[in-house]
């Protein structure tokens, strides 16, 4: 069955409470409680959307989140009272899209996941403004068709939100790129944290750079956005 969201969280009754509020503005939304309870309702249903606690009583949500990304690639949102940038930092590094701390507005957490579910059914290039780019200077390449990303020949491998912001910086390149540019034409949001932009920016560094700490292509430029540097 099609969900548009799943709720993974301990907290009963604030899951289920949030649960309530979406289905009544029509985003169709389970509950459940455990990492076995997910599993168990991955297997048998479809969520557009998952939003996972860090702490289950039966387990990490960094760990499921590593599992659900072995073979879903849906939005993941963390949703969790821990509030320091490490655990931040993990959360989008292990394939996290987001993080939302806890306690959060119903009306605000809505509002942002129907503009990521609005954001991921945008998959058809020719529905979309990103994923159009295609780029290859001996080095890097990306290959639009397939949305795949190559390093001297080797595939990369980024989630879908760090290859819509690479792409989106390829298609703007030599020009600074605002963070509030990227917010809008990216996320399609302002929900979105400057530290989420940053991990992911890192992320995508990793992935393309011959050296992530000194970056030759994603240049930032201080307080005001970053910058793709295509090679003359």
């Amino acid at each position: 069955m099609r969900y548009d969201c799943l709720i993974i969280d301990d907290e009963k009754e604030l899951a289920n409470n949030t649960a309530e509020y979406f289905n009544m503005f029509d985003v169709k939304t389970a509950a459940v409680y455990s990492a076995a309870e997910a599993n168990a309702f991955l297997s048998n249903n479809e969520p557009g959307i998952v939003l996972l606690d860090i702490n289950l009583s039966d387990g990490s949500g960094f760990e499921l989140c590593k599992k659900i990304r072995q073979t879903l690639n849906i939005p993941i949102l963390f949703i969790s009272a821990r509030n320091t940038d490490d655990d931040k930092i993990i959360a989008l590094n292990i394939g996290g899209d987001d993080y939302i701390e806890k306690p959060y507005s119903l009306g605000v957490l809505l509002a942002k996941v129907k503009v990521v579910l609005k954001r991921f059914a945008s998959v058809d290039p020719d529905a979309s403004s990103a994923a159009k780019t295609d780029f290859d200077d001996g080095y890097l390449k990306l290959d639009s068709a397939n949305k795949t990303v190559y390093v001297m020949g080797e595939e990369k491998k980024i989630t879908s939100i760090e290859w819509k912001l690479l792409d989106y910086l390829i298609a703007n390149k030599n020009r600074l790129v605002t963070k509030n540019e990227i917010f809008d034409n990216v996320w399609n949001d302002r929900f979105t944290t400057d530290g989420t932009l940053n991990v992911h920016i890192r992320k995508i560094r990793e992935a393309i750079e011959k050296d992530a700490q000194d970056p030759k292509y994603i240049v930032t430029v201080w307080k005001e956005g970053y910058k793709f540097v295509a090679p003359e």
